[in-house]
């Protein structure tokens, strides 16, 4: 899944579920759940999130809506095979870039 983003410092919790096409009461509660996404939260208690929230909200996306993972199995697989599965979504990733690129790219032939 690819998500346009601008490159910002933080993004707030409207913008980040509009990108990823899910409510915010899902991030929300995904931030609950999962102890690697940590926004920062202001004085009227909005959450931002910061670029590596972002990158583990789209490791979590991809886990739980792209793979099927239950949300204790994607904890577990997250504790145990972390590395691995960074790398592997790191592939996916600019595979998906580079994709989209092309396929940019062709459009404007």
């Amino acid at each position: 899944m690819h998500i346009d983003l601008p490159e910002k410092r933080y993004y707030g919790i409207g913008e980040v579920a509009k990108a990823f096409g899910v409510n915010a009461s899902l991030i929300r509660f995904w931030e609950k759940e999962f102890n690697v996404l940590k926004p920062k939260k202001n004085a009227k208690g909005n959450r931002k999130f910061t670029p590596e929230d972002i990158k583990n909200l789209k490791l979590i996306f991809h886990l739980v809506k792209e793979r099927g993972f239950t949300l204790d199995g994607a904890k577990t697989h997250l504790k145990e095979e972390k590395k691995k599965t960074l790398t592997n979504f790191d592939i996916i990733n600019k595979l998906e870039d580079i994709k989209s690129q092309l396929i940019r790219i062709k459009n404007q032939l």
